[in-house]
């Protein structure tokens, strides 16, 4: 099994469990955007949409840089992959988990030479 650092996952999904990052993270997933084009779609300040590109950095899921006056921000899409593997591992265990089930199910259902009839 792969082994993840909590610290970083807790990170990792809370950078993900707000809509407005989600949608953010989607824009970025089409290029690079400035603050000001990121903030565009949304009804709230310049200030509140830094703050969630800050939860987003700490993620380690965008990137910054400065140009001029302008900062400029850039998906990072490393840490999904890191996410889908952990998300794939609990796959894994509730598709066996309910293979399981459906089995158990199927030999005791009535009828069935384990079930009563």
């Amino acid at each position: 099994m792969v082994e993840f650092s909590e610290k970083r996952l807790d990170r990792l999904f809370h950078g993900m469990a707000q809509p407005t990052r989600r949608a953010i993270l989607f824009q970025l997933s089409h290029g690079e955007q400035t603050v000001g084009q990121l903030a565009k779609p949304f009804d709230m300040t310049f200030a509140a949409i830094s703050k969630h590109i800050k939860v987003l950095e700490a993620a380690d899921l965008v990137t910054q840089r400065q140009q001029g006056r302008t900062r400029i921000c850039r998906l990072n899409p490393a840490p999904l992959a890191e996410m889908a593997a952990v998300l794939e591992h609990y796959q894994q265990f509730w598709t066996g988990a309910l293979d399981s089930l459906e089995g158990f199910l199927r030999d005791h259902a009535p009828g069935s030479e384990g079930g009563k009839p």
